[in-house]
């Protein structure tokens, strides 16, 4: 299997219910090209209308490997996989980058898509692969927690950096 078995497809057509397909299902953010990126597991983001175009947003650490790629890149893909590989997505969650191959622990291919609005890294196992074209980025500042309760998901104090993305292709997995 390579990228040539996905067809683009429209974004605003999907079915999905976004709130499973991102806190249940989970996500795999990746920034980088082939031969340097990226991945990890999120099940915090959404995707919605924004400045007039259809957005993703991720919030990523900064203590995160894959930030820096984010960093360093003009967009990042969402990779959506399906329960069938629940186990990758967990081990792409809980190794670094930094420390070994995340695709070879996690036995995900990586390739690449490319669209008229760029090239996103991604994967060959994926069902949904969204290439987003990054378009703010911010620092959650605590101070603006209007909910106290929220702090207590930075016990190391390290907030999360918003990315907001404009959603520029996307590929569905041939049936």
């Amino acid at each position: 299997m390579s990228a040539e078995d996905f067809l683009p497809c429209d974004w605003n057509g999907l079915s999905d219910n976004v709130f499973s397909l991102i806190s249940k299902e989970w996500m795999l953010i990746t920034a980088g090209k082939i031969g340097d990126w990226n991945t990890m597991t999120a099940s915090w983001g959404g995707l919605g209308h924004l400045w007039n175009r259809d957005v993703a947003y991720i919030f990523v650490r900064p203590t995160r490997h894959t930030f820096g790629y984010l960093e360093r890149n003009e967009g990042f893909s969402l990779s959506f996989f399906g329960e069938s590989h629940r186990k990758a997505l967990s081990i792409c969650g809980s190794i670094s980058g930094r420390d070994q191959d995340k695709a070879l622990a996690a036995n995900i291919t990586p390739c690449a898509f490319s669209a008229e609005g760029g090239s996103w890294q991604s994967f060959e196992e994926a069902r949904l692969v969204l290439g987003c074209r990054k378009l703010h980025a911010q620092d959650l500042d605590p101070s603006c927690f209007i909910d106290p309760s929220i702090a207590g998901h930075y016990p190391e104090r390290d907030w999360h950096r918003l990315y907001v993305g404009a959603v520029e292709a996307a590929w569905m997995r041939k049936a």
